[in-house]
């Protein structure tokens, strides 16, 4: 009898400590999900900023052609890929990362490219445009730093003992992060 209490109480024991681990995991994926919808809200908001430059720069009659060609493709590229919340693994968020790197690439020849045109970088709707994507950028840095926090708490979570048990047995897989883009390690070269 007294052997079937201690084994009811271990059972019992660890029936709590499971429970409360799924509660945490249960919440820190919810908070992964809810970074990654404020990444998906900046990146969506310089995707919206984007055709209003692309009308602005038109205007100049003499732009090239080829770049806002670039900018407008690579902004469908990047709004065509979606990633499920639910499947956030690294593969996936590395293609969104790099759809998002194609279009900032593109708005960089894109500003590069207005250096060359002093009409248009009087425009005041251009400057408003560019001081606009400038915060736009900074929101971004701050949202994926901010999602990337978060992922690094519930994978710490799920891989931790004994949580991670509960964690294979209700199916919590590890989150991706975003990495730094290839060759933003070597500082640029400027010259004059």
């Amino acid at each position: 009898m007294k052997n079937l209490l201690i084994v009811i109480a271990v059972v019992v024991v660890l029936a709590l400590m499971g429970g409360c681990s799924y509660n945490g995991m249960v919440k820190s994926d919810e908070n992964v999900k809810g970074k990654w919808g404020e990444v998906q809200t900046q990146y969506q908001r310089r995707s919206d900023l984007i055709p209003n430059l692309v009308s602005t720069v038109k205007g100049e009659a003499n732009f090239e052609k080829g770049t806002l060609t670039e900018v407008t493709n690579a902004r469908a590229r990047a709004t065509s890929i979606q990633v499920d919340p639910t499947k956030l693994t690294p593969e996936a968020i590395q293609q969104y990362q790099q759809a998002q790197g194609q279009l900032s690439t593109a708005l960089g020849r894109l500003l590069v490219a207005s250096e060359n045109y002093p009409t248009l970088r009087a425009n005041d709707a251009f400057r408003g445009l560019q001081v606009q994507l400038e915060g736009t950028e900074n929101r971004i840095s701050v949202a994926r730093r901010d999602f990337n926090e978060s992922v690094q708490a519930y994978n710490s979570k799920i891989r931790t003992f004994p949580a991670n048990i509960t964690a294979k047995l209700f199916g919590f897989s590890e989150k991706g992060y975003f990495q730094s883009e290839s060759g933003s390690d070597k500082a640029p070269k400027v010259q004059f």
